[in-house]
């Protein structure tokens, strides 16, 4: 049984939380995020400087939320103080993207562009034609379109072309011809 639950989530210099109905609101220089939790857990600030999060039972299912609850209400507080964001690389002859006001537009290989709009409170930049930016203060938000991004073609094995995420490791296969010709 993991024991994430139990520990203290530190409040950083800047950010406060209050505590609601089940429901825990995260304050900080970058923004606002609420966190609901279900009613057998609970949350109380300690000395306003840390959360810390109780379950009021034993069921299999509190003890599945007491760790989820906790590392959501951590996120919260990263993403408000820091924020949360992932890059993508776009390798391939003619891959490209652009930048169409917020929306991203991705050329990549089909008869027609592709054409991404980001999730609330996501922000998509394009450093340059091969990279691209996904930059917010929710962690889960961030992540559904980065893999939206990712999803529209991802890397495939022989060539490696497609759009992944920066340090991600594409295990290249050998094609066909390679491996006929090198029996002989």
């Amino acid at each position: 049984m993991s024991r994430i639950g139990f520990k203290p989530v530190v409040l950083p210099e800047g950010v406060s939380a209050e505590i609601g109905e089940n429901v825990v609101t995260v304050k900080g220089p970058k923004g606002e995020l609420s966190v609901a939790y279900p009613s057998s857990v609970s949350v109380e600030v300690k000395d306003g400087k840390e959360l810390l999060c109780h379950r009021k039972d034993e069921e299999i299912r509190t003890l599945e939320m007491h760790g989820t609850v906790r590392a959501n209400i951590a996120n919260a507080v990263k993403g408000v103080h820091e924020g949360f964001s992932k890059e993508l690389e776009i390798s391939g002859i003619g891959y490209r993207c652009e930048m169409k006001g917020a929306n991203i537009v991705l050329h990549v290989g089909f008869s027609h562009d592709v054409v991404i709009a980001p999730l609330d409170g996501v922000k998509i930049t394009a450093k340059d034609e091969t990279h691209i930016l996904v930059e917010g203060i929710d962690k889960q938000k961030v992540g559904q379109t980065a893999a939206l991004i990712h999803d529209t073609k991802r890397p495939e094995p022989y060539g490696g072309k497609g759009i992944k995420y920066k340090g991600e490791v594409i295990i290249r296969k050998e094609g066909k011809r390679a491996a006929a010709t090198s029996k002989k």
